[in-house]
């Protein structure tokens, strides 16, 4: 089928730490397999902003096409499709987040972001969720990128981590859906990062280990996606 919508993803920075699948498992619905990669999980905090969001055929609109995004996420099967399950998706623009919970039943929330270059190449990205009813969360921190890009290949913690075209959600009734998404492969780059606080997992009742998370940075990436 035809992809019903473009976007333009910036300054991305993927967090992940290993978690125990079995930590996982109850908040995701029995018909998804639980993706592993060295025997556990990972679960993943995603800062980002988003451009040049539209229709097919149609220009961008004012006001509803460009604003920073903050996902926490893990990776899941089906039908031997990897993907993307998303815990939460906080974004800084309420009709977006109004469109993207009723049109693609993510779990999208309200939240007052901030995402500003910095002198050394890196980004200072802050965000508080504001959606009425939620439980509280927040992310602040500075990241950059520390090498030239490179694409991940096949076999390699890198690419499970990244090179997944499609995400899962359900519905009310539980009924599973999938989204498929197209883009060239990742540009990625290692990175560092200084974060002063992480309270995305938490507000999930999820737990991060102490560890420091694997990180990778991606500048630009232009993304199609398709209906449910």
């Amino acid at each position: 089928a035809p992809f019903v919508m473009h976007q333009r993803w910036h300054d991305l920075l993927f967090m992940h730490w290993r978690v125990p699948a079995a930590e996982l498992r109850a908040r995701i619905p029995r018909e998804l397999e639980i993706d592993t990669f060295g025997g556990a999980a990972w679960l993943a905090v995603v800062p980002f902003r988003m451009s040049g969001i539209r229709p097919r055929y149609l220009p961008s609109v004012r006001g509803l096409s460009a604003f920073p995004e903050l996902n926490v996420r893990t990776y899941v099967t089906a039908g031997g499709r990897p993907g993307v399950w998303f815990f939460s998706l906080d974004a800084a623009n309420p009709v977006a987040v109004s469109i993207a919970r009723n049109w693609f039943k993510l779990p999208y929330f309200e939240a007052r972001m901030r995402c500003q270059a910095t002198a050394d190449q890196g980004i200072d990205y802050a965000s508080t969720r504001t959606h009425v009813g939620a439980p509280p969360a927040e992310w602040s921190g500075r990241y950059r990128p520390t090498g030239p890009a490179f694409d991940a290949q096949p076999g390699t913690l890198e690419y499970f981590l990244t090179a997944r075209y499609c995400l899962y959600t359900s519905d009310a009734r539980e009924r599973v859906y999938r989204g498929e998404i197209d883009h060239v492969a990742w540009p990625l780059q290692p990175a560092e990062a200084e974060v002063r606080a992480n309270g995305m997992a938490g507000a999930h009742g999820l737990a991060l280990p102490d560890a420091a998370p694997h990180l990778l940075f991606v500048r630009d990436i232009d993304v199609r996606v398709w209906p449910l």
